[in-house]
């Protein structure tokens, strides 16, 4: 067994494979590595790309061919257990799991593709030593593809490149191959990171080769890549504790769970501790428990070797960014730092007069601590209270990051009220700068003219156009306010053959206005439940969202109006009933299936004076001010003022 001496070192009695690491080996360029020995036994690689260009299945597949696991233990894209990853088809939380290849423990970090969730990739990185980057065969780099690789260059990551999916019909394997190299040179890479390994491979084939003709094989060329060009962490194992909280977990059992990895010395769980807090004050901690990843998942463990990544328990109110290090000389490394939130919402408790028919968690108190809870483990965000109000303004990487926020407050029983969303401005020397993204759509040849023209519209400016077979390839530059709710409008335009992508691009001065919506909204004038009687005489001038039997109260939206103004109106109304009758006077109502909109298209679709009330079974729109006077009045007094 281990002892520890009086500063707090420890020497392990089988200590890991080691060997003394080259200089200036995985480091950025025109920087040196800092001294210290190279293990050998382990890798810590991270698996980056854009959306749907493959991670997670490429994962399913080295799962499969490392031959630990029988078929019944494995399923599609199973790391995406969350049941919003399930629905949706896309990776939301990072994932960590390790195989054996070769007697080397290979730790691998899925990652999302998004955007919105690219805080989730940064804090990741930070435990890896190189990165798998995924490009689709067809498709080449796409806006995250920059965002990712340009975090990992940071980061002073081993790049190997997979061009994945070379069994696409449309794959151009060697063309992407020399777009990734331009994508490479483009962020600033030297010779040496421009000179990377790189390997082609089918996941859904379960295949990988260095020859892009090849139909069959394993994934062991892959494997064998990995153990030959990432390096194993570079480690001090005589310098004292450090381990950087990069990620948190939860069970009933025992609490918060902090994940990292063990940067120098050993990590043991008799030996004392100390937290480094935001404040930069330390906190005496005992580790309950200590956890290595072992295949899906953790196994318990005396010690930790510097270089592997642990998960501890025990130590209460730990946050990611805190440094776990040793009481004897305790030494905390930076904290985590990503990239500000882009976008802005205001939250607050649902106040229509169908509180409470649905949801469990209905006051200010239960959203002010799930926000709360809600921080502590996803840095991108970002929760303000709003003064004199019981609101709060909660601050995003876009509106899929705040949208995947609702949805699983909104499964866990809370009902509240989200106002439309706002781009996030910055003063810099007076000037008001607004945050500018790079749009990059696919559309099909013919319906190419209605993007342009909504795009336009927006303030977007083309900066590129290319054609890839029977599709266009346009490339905007776009304010970012531009962007909310663009998305459904251009899918509804070119009848959802558009494909659409986005990333940061830079801080510029804030242009003029961007068109709202075309359309005014239909406005209940009372409480009840809809008619189709009433709706029969709607449906000619509007798009309802509701249908017969729907409750609707007095400032609830039912519909968009024809024409660009609101319109109160009665979808309660009934046929007058009388004594009297004549042969042919009734007739049968056809009435229109209601436009039901998803969570993401109602943030898109109101405006300032809306919002969006969520509940565990429903998602309605309604107005700000519920009575129609109190409209009016606040409307006179911004005429009066204008």
């Amino acid at each position: 067994m281990p002892t520890a001496s009086r500063r707090g070192l420890q020497t392990m009695a089988s200590a890991p494979p080691v060997q003394n690491a080259a200089p200036g080996q995985n480091a950025a360029p025109g920087q040196t590595a800092p001294p210290g020995i190279r293990r050998t036994d382990i890798r810590n690689i991270a698996i980056i790309a854009h959306v749907d260009h493959g991670k997670t299945t490429l994962v399913d597949c080295l799962l499969q061919q490392s031959g630990q696991y029988r078929a019944s233990q494995l399923s599609e894209r199973m790391l995406d257990s969350n049941d919003l990853e399930k629905e949706r088809g896309i990776t939301i939380l990072a994932k960590n799991i390790a195989v054996e290849w070769k007697g080397t423990k290979i730790n691998i970090m899925d990652t999302p593709g998004h955007a919105d969730f690219g805080g989730e990739v940064e804090r990741v990185l930070r435990m890896a030593d190189g990165a798998l980057v995924l490009v689709d065969a067809a498709e080449g780099p796409m806006p995250q593809t920059r965002f990712v690789l340009s975090k990992a260059l940071e980061c002073r990551l081993r790049p190997v490149v997979v061009v994945n999916k070379i069994d696409r019909p449309d794959a151009r394997p060697l063309e992407v191959l020399d777009e990734i190299l331009g994508l490479f040179l483009e962020l600033g890479a030297d010779d040496d990171l421009a000179d990377f390994p790189f390997v082609y491979a089918s996941s859904r084939g379960g295949y990988a080769s260095h020859d892009p003709a090849v139909r069959e094989g394993t994934m062991q060329p892959l494997l064998d890549l990995v153990l030959e060009k990432i390096p194993g962490p570079l480690v001090d194992p005589t310098a004292p504790l450090r381990m950087l909280v990069t990620t948190l977990g939860w069970t009933d059992y025992v609490g918060r769970i902090a994940i990292g990895r063990v940067e120098s010395g050993t990590l043991s769980k008799a030996s004392p501790v100390v937290r480094s807090t935001a404040s930069g004050s330390l906190v005496p901690a005992k580790l309950v428990g200590v956890q290595v990843f072992d295949k899906l998942g953790r196994v318990d463990v005396e010690q930790v070797a510097a270089g592997d990544i642990a998960a501890v328990s025990g130590i209460e109110d730990v946050e990611i960014g805190d440094t776990i290090c040793d009481a004897a000389d305790p030494r905390p490394l930076p904290r985590l730092s990503v990239d500000e939130p882009t976008l802005s919402m205001v939250f607050g408790i649902n106040t229509s007069p169908l509180v409470g028919r649905a949801g469990k968690f209905l006051t200010t108190r239960h959203l002010r601590d799930r926000l709360m809870k809600e921080l502590e483990r996803n840095v991108a965000l970002r929760v303000e209270p709003i003064a004199g109000t019981e609101q709060f303004a909660v601050a995003g990487r876009g509106l899929l990051h705040l949208s995947v926020l609702i949805e699983t407050m909104r499964r866990e029983g809370f009902e509240v009220s989200v106002g439309k969303p706002r781009v996030i401005l910055h003063k810099e020397n007076g000037v008001t700068m607004e945050p500018f993204e790079t749009l990059v759509v696919e559309v099909p040849h013919d319906k190419l003219g209605p993007v342009m023209e909504l795009t336009g519209s927006r303030r977007g400016q083309l900066k590129h156009m290319g054609s890839r077979g029977e599709f266009a390839h346009a490339t905007f530059s776009i304010p970012a306010r531009g962007l909310i709710g663009l998305r459904t409008r251009v899918l509804n335009a070119t009848q959802g053959t558009a494909i659409m992508h986005h990333r940061f691009e830079a801080w510029r001065p804030m242009e003029g206005d961007v068109a709202g919506r075309a359309n005014g909204v239909l406005i209940s004038m009372v409480p009840g439940k809809a008619v189709a009687f009433g709706l029969d005489g709607l449906q000619e001038r509007a798009d309802l969202f509701i249908e017969p039997g729907d409750e609707v109260y007095e400032g609830m939206i039912c519909g968009e109006n024809a024409r660009n103004d609101d319109m109160t109106v009665n979808p309660t109304k009934e046929k007058k009933l009388t004594n009297m009758r004549a042969s042919g006077s009734d007739r049968n109502i056809l009435l229109k299936p209601p436009r039901r909109m998803s969570l993401e298209e109602a943030l898109e679709y109101i405006e300032d004076d809306e919002l969006v009330e969520v509940t565990p079974t429903v998602i309605r729109l309604r107005k700000i001010l519920l009575s129609e006077n109190e409209r009016k009045k606040v409307s006179r007094q911004k005429f009066s003022a204008s």
